[in-house]
């Protein structure tokens, strides 16, 4: 199948069949997240990926009692970073340095540019920006896993507060942002499995100028 076509088969899988997703396409899914674009490149969150029972009811309770939650094979939760440090700025860099083999004075400086800004704003205020990474890095995961054949669910749907205490998140400088349930549909009782793909008409969406 052309890409294209995949991105119009696949929809939020409203129920799941408990089927286990091979640790191969799962790894697929988080190496296409491991490549996501991010501001500056600073990657600012984490995944959590769930496949513990007890806890997957945890979280159920706190998000709608949604069925995907505990019905799919693995849960991947995208949680940002709390705020930018320093520190966490200055790893990414060296990282970079590190992997590339040279330090660049433009990255250099660059490097200075974001360590007098973004440590010196509100936590609420970066955080909201690394939240936005989690978003890109979320639909890399939907589209490599509807192109390994794997079904998922994009959920905003839950209490935050709650599932970072699930997690223990906030001893790490993370809050939750997203959940996306891995698994496969169980088309006898999705209502949604069916029904055709609603989309505005082009000339409604873009505008060229």
């Amino acid at each position: 199948m052309k890409f294209i076509d995949i991105l119009k088969e696949r929809y939020a899988t409203k129920a799941m069949n408990g089927k286990t997703v091979s640790q191969e396409k799962i790894d697929n899914i988080l190496e296409a997240i491991r490549l996501a674009p991010t501001s500056s490149g600073l990657q600012p969150f984490e995944v959590i990926v769930v496949t513990d029972k007890e806890i997957k009811s945890k979280i159920k309770a706190i998000a709608w009692n949604q069925s995907q939650v505990t019905d799919c094979s693995h849960l991947f939760v995208f949680a940002a970073w709390n705020t930018y440090t320093a520190d966490r700025i200055n790893h990414m860099f060296d990282l970079t340095n590190e992997i590339r083999g040279f330090k660049n004075e433009g990255w250099e400086n660059y490097r200075k540019q974001l360590l007098a800004s973004y440590p010196n704003k509100d936590a609420e205020t970066n955080f909201n920006h690394a939240k936005h990474q989690t978003y890109l890095a979320m639909m890399c995961a939907i589209t490599q896993a509807a192109y390994d054949g794997v079904d998922s669910t994009p959920m905003e749907g839950f209490d935050p507060k709650a599932l970072d205490e699930i997690l223990g998140l906030p001893s790490k400088g993370l809050r939750s942002t997203l959940l996306l349930p891995i698994g496969y549909r169980d088309a006898e009782n999705d209502w949604l499995v069916n029904l055709t793909k609603v989309r505005k008409p082009m000339e409604e969406l873009v505008t060229y100028v």
